[in-house]
């Protein structure tokens, strides 16, 4: 019996520790100076520093950036694991044990996805083109693209902000949490180390063979949690005003049209959900013509980010309690 408690006690703990994550997020991101995704850039920018000239000495260098990168940021997330299982063991009161391993942990892992950031990043652009103002959408564009916004119309303006969420939405919610869920906070830690690593250095031109290996990576990572939230994004349709049926058809026939193996799945997921076609001229069209994205579908792609958010995150929860009545 005693033993049974102490099961039911880890999972409500760690039940605890998702909870205050989401309360952490919706209070707001740690300042610049104490987040460890600042801290990462500033390691990768240090690292590119000793950086040889050379295609095939940056390749090799590059891939062995994150090798040299990955054991100081998980070594840290380890131990603030350890220290949370640890003050839970020792502390005489069982709910205050729970207590002190949710802060430790929850606090720990909230660095690591952003949803209500992402959420507002759509809203700062939906409310400029409410109020018929171009100029100030593209300028919150850039929170969310790194393309020319200075030509976008309000329809490929909304566009762009539409296909950002959806995409985001896997990067920088379900894929922590989806390595939160299957390794702890090292994971979570680790796959936030390597997507900053392509966000800094994984692309074209100058970081064409330093970033190769970076990107690649990324890609690997991203591979299961972008089709997963593309089916997620599929699930909830309804919950954010979508069709179910359409979002699967679409995100069948188009996911593979992007030239990333990878953003294209929640982002044709997205344009079949709410009936809308994605573009990026000249690259890709995602979805059916059948109307422009308007500051209204906007809307619909934040509800979706709180919706699928949420439910990424019940998901992670369900997985990590499963996972330590395992463990013990």
């Amino acid at each position: 019996m005693g033993e049974l408690r102490h099961i039911r006690g880890k999972g409500r703990a760690v039940g605890m520790a998702l909870l205050l994550a989401f309360a952490f997020d919706l209070w707001g991101e740690p300042p610049a100076s104490w987040h460890p995704v600042i801290w990462f850039g500033t390691l990768i920018r240090w690292l590119e520093r000793f950086a040889p000239r050379g295609r095939l000495s940056q390749l090799l260098y590059g891939a062995a950036m994150p090798v040299i990168a990955a054991p100081l940021v998980c070594a840290p997330a380890l131990l603030i694991q350890r220290l949370a299982v640890q003050a839970r063991a020792t502390c005489n009161n069982a709910f205050c044990g729970d207590l002190f391993y949710a802060l430790l942990e929850g606090g720990a892992l909230k660095p690591f996805f952003a949803l209500r950031m992402l959420a507002e990043a759509g809203r700062a652009v939906r409310l400029p083109l409410e109020r018929h103002n171009l100029p100030a959408a593209r300028q919150a564009l850039q929170s969310l693209v790194s393309r020319d916004r200075s030509q976008l119309s309000v329809e490929l303006a909304a566009a762009a902000a539409i296909e950002s969420l959806a995409e985001n939405l896997s990067d920088s919610v379900v894929a922590p949490l989806l390595y939160y869920a299957l390794f702890g906070l090292p994971g979570a830690a680790l796959y936030r180390l390597c997507n900053t690593f392509d966000s800094m250095i994984g692309y074209r031109g100058r970081y064409e063979y330093l970033g190769k290996a970076a990107a690649r990576l990324d890609d690997l990572l991203n591979w299961l949690p972008s089709r997963l939230s593309a089916l997620l994004i599929i699930g909830c349709a309804p919950l954010f005003g979508g069709d179910r049926r359409r979002a699967w058809r679409i995100w069948r026939r188009d996911a593979r049209k992007t030239a990333s193996p990878n953003a294209g799945q929640p982002m044709a997921a997205m344009a079949g959900a709410i009936g809308i076609q994605l573009e990026k001229v000249g690259h890709y069209q995602l979805g059916d013509a059948e109307r422009s994205p308007t500051p209204g579908d906007i809307r619909k792609a934040e509800l979706m980010v709180w919706r699928v958010g949420l439910l990424a995150l019940l998901l992670a929860m369900v997985v990590r309690i499963i996972g330590s009545y395992r463990d013990d």
